[in-house]
């Protein structure tokens, strides 16, 4: 008992710490030490994505050379996402780069001797083979694309060409990457049609695409290119997305923990349509964050990219600089030509008066019906508008029609006035009968009705007679 040292005796033996190492951590310490954990996963991605780049001569093509330093995070985001959920749609607002940064994405999984395919419009068919050909026209002609591309419109062709492939002969499952450009084309799962005992006979678009292309074969990856993937509401997203997982809903259960596809985004849209239907005034976009789901968030941050110019302007302001800027919109100049060299044709505001005086009385026959015939005609029946309606909004389209068609020419106007077509002609003279011969009312039951047009199936009620002139 007498070796034993007092608890102040054995606590003044101890090494004592510096005073710094007993503080509380900083906040500054914290702040960074809370965003570290918080993309810890992005920047580990990110290094090894640059690093599996590396292995490739990507950063030594044309293309990748041709990026600017937004496009290039784009490319490199673009083929994270790719390897990682096997597909994701790049959504950058017009302008900013999207078909440059596909190409890029594509040249890496050429470098990888994969084969690629292009799904476009055929309006913009000449824009991806450009940068495939030994032309002088193709900016990038040493980086030797080798991709094939298709218009949207030769999925439902089962025999013929596309370019110089011949679909007869294609193997559709045999592309590794699928890259769809303006992908909101198939943002509806139209199904196909099929006979009366319920048989197939012809896939639609949508179908021939899942089923032909990217079930079918190897597993194909896929990239999807839109300014607007959604156009109506979030089922147009949805239906995109099935192309990166084969139309599995629960694919993204265990890599980024989002269940069901449909119930997320099904979700989503429910709180969206509730914030929409408020008054301008209470509408708040921090609630709307508020009350959407987190699930929401994490599927669009793993699967999108989507910047707009104000986010490039922020976060590139070198390459901006660089840039001289985004090309500025000016306001619009109104002019106002006159509408013939001689001054003698009429304005449009006296026109529109002239027309909105034109009677029409040849397109309003129930204004002349006798009154004890009138009630027959006033029945609206299965249509929700009385006889008198409905001629009153077609006195209405024919008063735009003959406004609008001056907005071809004169000459054209002139034409019509002049050589009158043999329905005008008709028509002048069953006018020149009802002035004649006023009495010549038809019956209510000899009429056929419909919403626009009035047509005679019997002859007229009373007999008409005059004296030739």
């Amino acid at each position: 008992m007498g070796q034993r040292r007092s608890r102040k005796g054995r606590e003044a033996g101890r090494p004592q710490l510096p005073q710094a190492t007993l503080r509380e951590p900083h906040p500054e310490f914290i702040y960074y030490k809370t965003l570290f954990h918080l993309f810890e996963k992005f920047l580990g991605d990110a290094g090894q994505t640059d690093t599996d780049l590396g292995k490739t001569s990507l950063f030594e093509t044309e293309i990748w050379q041709a990026l600017f330093e937004f496009q290039k995070d784009g490319a490199k985001g673009a083929i994270n996402k790719i390897l990682r959920h096997n597909g994701c749609i790049i959504a950058d607002s017009v302008g900013l780069g999207k078909t440059y940064e596909a190409l890029a994405v594509m040249k890496y999984f050429e470098l990888k001797n994969e084969r690629v395919l292009v799904l476009c419009p055929k309006k913009l068919r000449d824009n991806w083979t450009v940068y495939k050909a030994n032309s002088l026209l193709n900016p990038f002609v040493a980086d030797r694309f080798r991709y094939d591309v298709v218009s949207h419109t030769d999925i439902s062709r089962e025999t013929g060409t596309s370019g110089d492939l011949n679909l007869a002969a294609l193997n559709w499952g045999n592309y590794d990457l699928i890259v769809i450009d303006e992908s909101h084309n198939f943002r509806n799962n139209t199904p196909g049609k099929r006979d009366e005992d319920g048989n197939l006979i012809r896939k639609s678009r949508y179908q021939r695409l899942m089923d032909d292309l990217i079930k079918t074969g190897v597993r194909t990856k896929v990239l999807l290119l839109s300014a607007t993937p959604v156009n109506n509401d979030l089922k147009d997203l949805r239906n995109q997305l099935y192309f990166l997982t084969e139309n599995r809903d629960d694919a993204f259960a265990a890599s980024i923990g989002v269940g069901s596809l449909k119930e997320t985004l099904a979700t989503a849209q429910k709180v969206f349509s509730l914030w929409a239907k408020k008054q301008t005034h209470e509408r708040k976009t921090s609630e709307l964050l508020e009350k959407l789901n987190a699930a929401f968030f994490k599927l669009l941050d793993e699967l999108t990219i989507a910047r707009s110019r104000k986010h490039i302007q922020k976060y590139y302001q070198a390459t901006i600089a660089d840039l001289g800027g985004f090309p500025k919109r000016e306001k619009p100049v109104s002019i106002y030509p006159e509408i013939d060299l001689r001054e003698r044709f009429l304005s449009y505001d006296k026109l529109n008066d002239e027309i909105a005086a034109y009677k029409l009385a040849l397109f309003n026959p129930s204004r002349y019906v006798l009154e004890p015939y009138k009630a027959e005609y006033e029945k609206k029946g299965a249509f929700p508008f009385t006889q008198g309606q409905r001629e009153t909004f077609l006195i209405g389209m024919m008063k735009v029609n003959f406004l609008k068609r001056l907005e071809s020419s004169v000459n054209r106007l002139r034409s019509r006035w002049s050589a009158p077509s043999p329905r005008s002609r008709a028509s002048n003279r069953r006018s020149e009968t009802s002035r004649r011969c006023p009495n010549r009312i038809p019956k209510p039951q000899s009429w056929n009705w419909n919403s626009t047009t009035l047509a005679t199936t019997k002859s007229w009620r009373t007999p008409c007679r005059w004296a030739a002139n």
